[in-house]
């Protein structure tokens, strides 16, 4: 089944999508994350899909303005691609191979759930940067509340699935990444998800003997192919990531987890670290980014100006002073 929340004549709706992309609103529901919210997981989704396939359906999905399908209280950014994490090492801080603490465990980021955007909304360059990218990812939806999970409990804990794209200020990105505390406004402008929420049964074909999703991802930048993968080259299934996720703490329905960057050309930096050089060029007003993942769909940003950057300080060198 598929989730949309859209917009239209200043109503936001939820609906599931007909195959023919007709809309059949859920009766009541004020959002999606609300829905997922009730905590009954899969079963209880479908339910309430079920019900609304059954009433008649309203408009088509080009009639309306698709909104990122829901909005997540948290969204946590992993990093499963070995090629990817090959390729962005070279471009952002100019060192080759794979750390060995990144096979330990499939490391993730808090990043920021308020800069979540729709499926074909703009994008504003984040002020003072001149070095945008995109990043290429599918992220899975936690549908029950769960902690210290096993993978295999982890599974009942996914709701669906939707694409993800992580986008990034490499030159914000690289600088405070010097602090080992990051990234922070490297990845706060954007990330889009969309353009729906797909049922983890849905998916279910195209799962491997090892649990991993074999969906091909395409990545596009004005109508050009920059980048072809599979997701199931991840290191870490989302079962596994979910179950990490929920190490010592509580993951709760509406929470995002993102695959991370797939590679061969999953985002602009990668490549630029193979190549040795910026080509293609980052992002620029004008520019649009389009992503294709199988069985989840196509999301197309297009990116424009941003605003100026508001000055600040440097920090202060203090004296250190002592009461």
């Amino acid at each position: 089944m598929r989730f949309a929340t859209y917009e239209h004549q200043r109503q936001r709706r939820v609906a599931v999508v007909g195959k023919d992309g007709t809309l059949h609103p859920v009766p009541g529901a004020r959002s999606l994350t609300e829905l997922i919210g009730s905590g009954g997981g899969l079963d209880a989704l479908l339910a309430v899909g079920a019900a609304a396939l059954d009433a008649p359906a309203g408009l088509q999905v080009s009639e309306v303005r698709l909104l990122a399908p829901l909005e997540p209280p948290t969204l946590r950014d992993f990093v499963t691609f070995e090629e990817h994490v090959e390729g962005v090492r070279r471009s952002i801080d100019g060192n080759a191979g794979v750390p060995e603490a990144w096979y330990d465990a499939p490391t993730f980021y808090f990043t920021n759930p308020y800069a979540v955007i729709g499926p074909y909304d703009d994008v504003p360059v984040p002020p003072g940067s001149k070095v945008l990218d995109f990043e290429l990812e599918v992220a899975a939806v936690i549908g029950r509340e769960g902690r210290d999970l096993t993978p295999e409990q982890a599974r009942d804990h996914i709701v669906g699935y939707t694409i993800l794209n992580d986008w990034s200020a490499r030159d914000l990105q690289s600088r405070e990444m010097q602090v080992n505390l990051g990234p922070c406004k490297g990845k706060d402008t954007a990330a889009t998800l969309g353009p729906y929420l797909v049922t983890a049964d849905e998916l279910a074909e195209f799962r491997d003997p090892d649990g991993f999703l074999r969906l091909s991802l395409t990545a596009s930048v004005n109508g050009e192919v920059v980048g072809k993968d599979l997701l199931s080259n991840m290191s870490w299934t989302f079962e596994e990531m979910a179950a990490y996720a929920s190490r010592g703490t509580v993951v709760r329905p509406g929470d995002v987890l993102g695959s991370g960057t797939c590679g061969n050309g999953g985002c602009l930096a990668e490549l630029w670290g193979v190549r040795g050089r910026q080509d293609p060029p980052p992002l620029r007003p004008g520019d649009t980014v389009t992503l294709t993942v199988e069985g989840l769909g196509t999301v197309s940003n297009t990116v424009v100006a941003g605003v100026d950057r508001v000055p600040l300080p440097t920090g202060r060198r203090r004296t250190r002073e002592r009461p």
